[in-house]
């Protein structure tokens, strides 16, 4: 083979290996980390302590300890919060749904991953389900072990929360959590233990499916409206009505729904005993609280499965109560300041419980 013979063989691998890295580049999708902090983020004295610092490290130190996403897709990542989830707030809330469907309105942007303690998770995740308006994929992950323990859960986490936000087959599913390999719907979150690796749950539905060899397999469709679905919109609200949760337990009295009323609270969500029923000094003064002071009110349950139906014990039309069905007291505090944000309305309120 001549020397031009060389050259043109030579040449015509450099275009060839060009091309190849311009289709490989192109076939990656976009996807944004939004971190929030959390335990994820945390950092300990040692490898094998107990106690740790939440959102410690930032989301490029993060992101550091797991370098095959990059293979897997292409990678931004922006710092929008840096706490612990027992301190999130409506600001922080606001502010992160804002940005999401800033990023989602995007056309090169395919997909959002946010970072975030485990604490309020199921909330903001709730939240998010009810305010982003797109159907591409919207994950939140955390971990149950600080970036600097031993096996910490969060690298493998956050690849597999990447691997599922680049699937075609996630479009469309609402806001998800993913965790320990499982994929779970915003509809129906719970944690479940406070310490275990797997402890989120969707305890009414089940999972909408699993993580395997980093490709997510979907065994269900979430069964309540969401996302792109969804009739909320806040992107020029700069706060939400206040809501407060008051739990009942055997000999409460009317001193809380008293304070919740002295607070100029705009809802109150019970966690009830049983099918969300309450003590007759609660239920007396909630009434007044509907009558006298506008103020909503949705029965939910302590009791983590099964609904809290409107039908049963207590007569919900006659006292203008909402009943939750199957959304916990943590999840329909955030509904119910979403509602109140359109209507004061309980058989609106109610049809919005029933749907969502």
């Amino acid at each position: 083979m001549n020397k031009n013979s060389i050259r043109k063989a030579f040449s015509l691998m450099l275009v060839a290996l060009f091309v190849s890295v311009v289709i490989s580049a192109q076939a990656k999708k976009t996807v944004y980390i939004l971190a929030t902090g959390g335990t994820i983020a945390g950092q300990g004295a040692t490898e094998v302590t107990a106690g740790y610092k939440a959102g410690a490290i930032t989301v490029d130190e993060l992101l550091s300890a797991v370098p095959e996403i990059k293979n897997i897709a292409d990678i931004k990542a922006e710092q929008v919060a840096n706490i612990g989830s027992q301190d999130m707030n409506d600001e922080v809330w606001l502010k992160l749904s804002k940005r999401v469907n800033e990023l989602l309105s995007q056309s090169d942007v395919d997909g959002i991953v946010i970072t975030h303690g485990t604490d309020t998770q199921e909330e903001t995740a709730y939240f998010l389900n009810l305010t982003v308006k797109s159907d591409k994929p919207v994950i939140l992950v955390g971990s149950m072990r600080p970036s600097t323990a031993i096996s910490a859960d969060g690298p493998r986490n956050i690849y597999n929360s990447v691997a599922t936000a680049v699937a075609p087959e996630s479009v469309g599913k609402g806001v998800m959590v993913v965790m320990d390999d499982k994929i779970l719907g915003a509809d129906d979150l719970a944690k479940t233990n406070t310490l275990s690796v797997g402890t989120f749950e969707n305890p009414n539905y089940g999972p909408l499916g699993i993580v395997y060899n980093g490709k997510p397999i979907y065994t269900r469709q979430s069964v309540k409206r969401h996302t792109s679905n969804s009739e909320f919109d806040i992107m020029n609200l700069n706060q939400l009505p206040r809501v407060e949760i008051i739990l009942s337990y055997s000999n409460a009295t009317a001193l809380f729904v008293d304070a919740a009323v002295k607070a100029h609270v705009k809802g109150i969500v019970t966690a009830g005993v049983g099918n969300g029923n309450l003590t007759t000094l609660m239920q007396n003064a909630l009434e007044k609280a509907v009558k006298n002071h506008g103020i909503a009110v949705v029965r939910s349950s302590r009791i983590m499965t099964g609904p809290t139906a409107q039908w049963d014990e207590v007569d919900d039309d006659k006292l203008n109560f909402s009943a939750s069905w199957f959304i916990n007291p943590y999840r329909s505090r955030v509904l119910l300041m979403l509602a109140l944000t359109k209507t004061k309305d309980y058989k609106e309120i109610q049809r919005m419980f029933s749907e969502y």
